[in-house]
């Protein structure tokens, strides 16, 4: 039998996302704490806020692709017209998902007093993930070019996070953080436009509508996997801004920012492996990964409990050091998140269980708003309270993730 390591193309995949997202990390941590500290808690919450609600239309836009899109380009086998085809019916679809993103935006600022008092500023928060459609991660995912994504991102968020620290000085030039994004977002398009033209692909506009209604349906399924892992984080973030308000929004998002930023290490592995399980439905790789990164994550939570108030304080200065516990109480959710991530798509969708993985999020996400509206209905929602029900409702991913693992293991190859 052929032994499969962790190396190869994997280990690249795998290296240059982390690239990537080790420099995701880096950057928010360089500006972070400078607009901590250039804006006022006030502005800083609703600067966050708005970017929450973001991740909701750009949910929307991309729409299940990353993970669909990825499968259609690894499943073309590299031919240059099928892979053409399936950038144009994806394009036109996501084209179509941002008219119906713009809507939800205009309902939301009618809807969220914080997004009503500045119209204008999020509308421009909309227009990076519009030109998001153009970047075409999934194709570079599924042909494991993955150094092209890394490149871009560079050039995306280098672009604006250098341009923060010149115009962005108080909380009047709050406007400048979507035109910076904007900016880094445009260069970033024409960047890619050209790298797919030498790999000698184009976006094959000719598409039937009924492939492109096709296509949409396809990537639903993934759509609501990826709709339903939001719960566990913008829309907290939401609920907090209204019944809590914009103080407890700026905590809230920080620590959420350190959050996300710490999992982002763990989306290089995930991403790195995918199209490799795709291919091989390698058991053994998958053990492999899990034996070389458990270690590093328990001692990356170790250092994360014993060192938050330190860290805390290097990220947003003495406004936000009260906050340090709960930085300590979400340690658990660092851990447990790193396995629900790996137990999920690159473990399940290679041997077509996708509906099966997306009821688990969904499970996860109804118990998650469930136990949020208890809350607000009993008038008990704090900041560590929805820590710990993070905590609960990411294991319950866990755990029914691991039971369909367990309930299918023959379907992979040893």
């Amino acid at each position: 039998m052929k032994k499969v390591r962790f190396g190869g193309q994997v280990s690249k995949n795998v290296i240059m996302l982390y690239v990537m997202n080790i420099t995701q990390l880096i950057l928010p941590l360089v500006t972070l704490p400078y607009l901590a500290r250039v804006f006022s808690l006030n502005t800083y919450g609703v600067v966050s806020y708005t970017k929450n609600v973001m991740i909701y239309v750009n949910m929307l836009i991309e729409f299940g692709y990353l993970l669909s899109g990825t499968k259609e380009i690894v499943d073309a086998k590299e031919s240059k017209d099928k892979i053409s085809m399936i950038i144009g019916k994806i394009t036109i679809s996501k084209l179509i998902l941002s008219i119906a993103g713009l809507f939800v935006i205009c309902i939301m600022i009618l809807s969220i007093k914080m997004l009503r008092a500045y119209p204008l500023f999020t509308f421009l928060m909309v227009i990076p993930q519009i030109l998001s459609i153009f970047l075409f991660d999934y194709l570079f995912r599924g042909l494991e070019q993955m150094q092209i994504i890394t490149t871009r991102f560079l050039i995306m968020r280098g672009i604006s996070t250098i341009l923060t620290f010149f115009v962005v000085k108080n909380d009047s030039d709050m406007i400048y953080i979507p035109i910076l994004d904007i900016l880094g977002t445009l260069v970033a398009v024409v960047w890619v436009k050209r790298e797919i033209t030498k790999l000698g692909f184009r976006i094959n506009w000719r598409v039937p509508i009924s492939d492109v209604f096709f296509s949409l349906r396809e990537s639903f399924t993934y759509f609501i996997s990826n709709i339903a892992s939001t719960a566990f984080v913008a829309f907290n973030t939401i609920v907090v801004g209204i019944v809590l308000g914009s103080k407890q929004v700026a905590f809230w998002t920080m620590l959420m920012s350190l959050v996300v930023g710490v999992q982002g290490l763990y989306s290089p592995i995930s991403d790195g492996i995918y199209p490799h399980m795709i291919k091989t439905k390698s058991i053994r790789l998958f053990r492999n990964v899990l034996l070389i990164f458990t270690p590093l994550l328990i001692i990356g939570c170790l250092i994360t409990f014993f060192f938050a108030k330190t860290i805390v304080l290097i990220i947003g200065g003495t406004k936000y050091v009260e906050m340090y516990s709960l930085l300590q109480e979400a340690v658990p959710l660092l851990f447990v998140s790193f396995y629900s991530i790996l137990c999920g798509w690159p473990l399940l969708a290679p041997i077509g269980k996708i509906k099966e993985t997306t009821a688990t999020t969904i499970l996860a996400a109804i118990v998650q708003v469930i136990g949020v509206l208890v809350m607000i209905v009993t008038n008990t929602i704090t900041l560590p309270l929805l820590i710990i029900l993070r905590v609960i409702t990411e294991s319950i991913m866990l755990f029914a993730r691991l039971l369909l693992f367990i309930k299918n293991k023959a379907h992979y190859i040893s």
